[in-house]
């Protein structure tokens, strides 16, 4: 099952991909795909809806997706969750796995455009596996018990800028939480569909240039694991987002390279997710 958002920022209409790809509106069943709509979420009843004609047919042509759930009360991101990333930026094989948050007002559309902020020297790029929390997750003590809570994965770009996250001091806050620094969807896939979140590939091109390529049983910390972990720290709630870090070959682990601007294109996929797109301007 694939749930999108489909329309301008702040007037987006919650609908679901029918299995040949059309989309139908889901308006009459709910508002928003907000937690209240995840936390209820039967994948296999609303598919028999859609096969039973309940909703209306929603023309995506020339229609802008938004952000595949509203404004997230949190977005939790896993740093250094790959082994070849992290060794791309100089960093100790994490014990634990490393935590921060990024701003909810990051997240827009996944072609939305992003903006390099004022003052940028060294903006990034990050594709990232995310999933959203579809059932409250507190102090869980197994995988399964993690896997009982997540209501799907879309892809986030983890958009970065290294200067103001690694020169400035502080903590990593400052470069990861510039506005649209988040580009999320196209579309939340229920786990049943997607399967084993450990066997996916993701990929991201700069300006038509493979860049990134790796693969999500590269992770540290598998996506169960570490939800279970964050569990323990604070408790997430239905319609938050969890990021689960992201390959090698960022610009900052290419020496040489230059960063990103704006004009830039960036392209990222994830199998069985989508691809997103964005074009890059300036703040």
């Amino acid at each position: 099952m694939k749930l999108l958002r489909v329309g301008p920022p702040g007037a987006e209409r919650p609908a679901v991909l029918g299995p040949d790809g059309t989309a139908y509106d889901l308006s009459g069943r709910t508002r928003d795909l907000d937690g209240a709509f995840l936390g209820e979420l039967d994948p296999a009843e609303l598919a028999a809806a859609v096969a039973g004609g309940e909703f209306p047919v929603l023309e995506l042509a020339g229609q802008r997706l938004g952000a595949p759930v509203p404004r997230p009360g949190k977005v939790v991101c896993v740093g250094l969750n790959y082994r070849d990333h992290a060794a791309e930026a100089g960093a100790a094989i994490p014990a634990e796995p490393v935590l921060f948050l990024k701003a909810s007002n990051t997240v827009v559309g996944p072609d939305d455009e992003v903006l390099v902020p004022r003052g940028s020297s060294k903006t990034d790029y990050e594709v990232e596996l995310a999933l959203v929390i579809g059932r409250t997750a507190r102090y869980l003590e197994s995988d399964a018990a993690a896997a009982a809570c997540i209501a799907g994965y879309t892809i986030s770009n983890d958009v970065t800028e290294r200067a103001f996250q690694l020169e400035r001091g502080g903590q990593w806050d400052k470069g990861k939480c510039c506005e649209t620094f988040n580009p999320l969807g196209p579309w939340l896939v229920t786990p049943d569909e997607v399967g084993d979140p450990q066997a996916l590939g993701l990929r991201l091109w700069v300006n038509g240039e493979l860049r990134q390529d790796g693969s999500t049983a590269e992770m540290i910390f598998p996506v169960l694991e570490t939800v279970r972990y964050i569990s323990q720290f604070m408790v997430l709630e239905p319609g938050d987002v969890v990021t689960t870090g992201t390959p090698a070959g960022v610009t900052m682990g290419r020496p040489g390279t230059a960063f990103l601007q704006p004009g830039d294109v960036l392209e990222l996929e994830i199998e069985g997710l989508g691809r997103q797109r964005q074009v890059l301007g300036k703040a």
